[in-house]
């Protein structure tokens, strides 16, 4: 099997958080971050540990092209289209929007990394992969060889790549008393880690991607145990549903609050679209909710976000202190 070329840099550092976690009466030693905003990729984040296998995959395949696809600022997006560039692939990507007025944040990186976009119009994210098998058989029909990656990478080889970033923590830990705080997009982060710590220890904040994240963590957690021979999780997954706002990539007050608590406690840049919404669902835990011996808090990345310019207003607005 062809191994492609290496996308991430890993092991990502576990760094300790004892400033945000004393802002959140939490002991000093208890809030770690894991630094997958630091895989290195085209400025870095947790897609490219789940590109990783999938790219290996289409190499092994014989495709000639990547489709993906995702929101207008998709993180995963961006990251397929570097990947693609790194292996020696074509890349289409296809949005759930129309064509952007300007071209900003990660939309410009597509564009300097060569990716074709498609603007598919304002359609449900959960519409969106059965558009990229759509445009799959397009390209097959003009002789060329796609493979489709779907959106966020989460299927079950993508979301494999979690149970790696699991052991990493448990390693770096020295135990496996831990709960893991992520965001839940697309779910197959938030799969691939339950599928290794079991759904107790690891809460997903649903950002607002996809009509029903809990189906789809529970069905892929089960499919990527299966994939690396570990036991079945067992359980519901713990999904906190009450930061997504409006809608997805919707600005929030708590999320504003996250973002510059963040930012002025640890010096760490979260995304105003899925980690700094997962640091406000951590934020707003009742005191007690979380017996687990250390918090890992997953920084996902997506940094790009915080350059476009539907934001701009809404960062202004967070100029203030932050609670002492």
């Amino acid at each position: 099997m062809h191994d492609g070329p290496r996308l991430a840099h890993l092991p990502t550092p576990l760094e300790p958080a004892d400033r945000l976690g004393g802002t959140l009466d939490l002991a000093a030693g208890r809030l770690w971050v894991k630094r997958d905003d630091c895989t290195g990729l085209a400025t870095g984040g947790n897609k490219a540990r789940k590109l990783g296998p999938l790219v290996a995959d289409a190499l092994a395949s014989g495709a000639d092209v990547l489709v993906s696809g995702g929101g207008l600022q998709s993180n995963h997006a961006r990251m397929t289209a570097a990947a693609a560039s790194r292996a020696g692939l074509a890349c289409v990507l296809a949005f759930n929007s129309a064509p952007p007025d300007r071209l900003e944040a990660n939309q410009v990186l597509d564009v300097l990394l060569g990716a074709e976009r498609r603007f598919l119009g304002p359609i449900a994210m959960d519409e969106l992969n059965p558009a990229l098998e759509r445009i799959a058989d397009e390209l097959r029909r003009a002789d060329r060889r796609p493979y489709v990656i779907p959106i966020g990478g989460s299927s079950p080889r993508g979301a494999s790549a979690y149970v790696a970033a699991a052991d990493e923590i448990v390693a770096d830990l020295g135990h496996d008393d831990v709960l893991v705080v992520t965001a839940t997009g697309s779910g197959g982060t938030h799969a691939g880690l339950a599928a290794r710590l079991g759904h107790d220890r690891v809460m997903g904040v649903d950002i607002g991607a996809i009509t029903d994240p809990a189906s789809t963590v529970r069905a892929l957690a089960v499919e990527v145990a299966a994939l690396v021979g570990l036991p079945r999780p067992s359980g519901d997954p713990w999904l906190v549903r009450d930061q997504v706002g409006e809608r997805y990539g919707a600005p929030t007050d708590a999320c504003r609050a996250a973002l510059l608590l963040a930012a002025r406690r640890e010096g760490l840049l979260l995304d105003p679209v899925y980690s700094a919404k997962a640091l406000a669902g951590l934020v707003a835990l009742p005191p007690g909710r979380v017996p687990h011996r250390a918090i890992v808090f997953l920084a996902t990345g997506g940094t790009p976000a915080l350059f476009a310019s539907r934001y701009e207003e809404w960062l202004a607005g967070g100029e203030g202190a932050v609670p002492a």
